[in-house]
């Protein structure tokens, strides 16, 4: 596998990463509102920050926040 082909997976993967830890906060967040819970919670808070880990990651054009991509 080349240098390009290995970043560009590696993109990919990260992009997914983001994906996958979205979906668990927005499902967590959606079973929370359901349940009646307003506050955020410490499973919210341990959601919300991989995800945000996982955005750093990603170019803002993926829905990241990552600059210079």
């Amino acid at each position: 596998m080349s240098a390009r082909s290995e970043a560009r997976a590696a993109k990919r993967q990260a992009i997914a990463d983001l994906r996958a830890a979205d979906k668990a906060l927005h499902e967590n967040s959606d079973r929370e509102y359901r349940a009646g819970i307003r506050e955020e919670t410490p499973e919210y808070l341990r959601l919300n920050a991989a995800a945000n880990q996982a955005a750093a990651k990603v170019s803002r054009w993926r829905g990241g926040t990552k600059r210079g991509n």
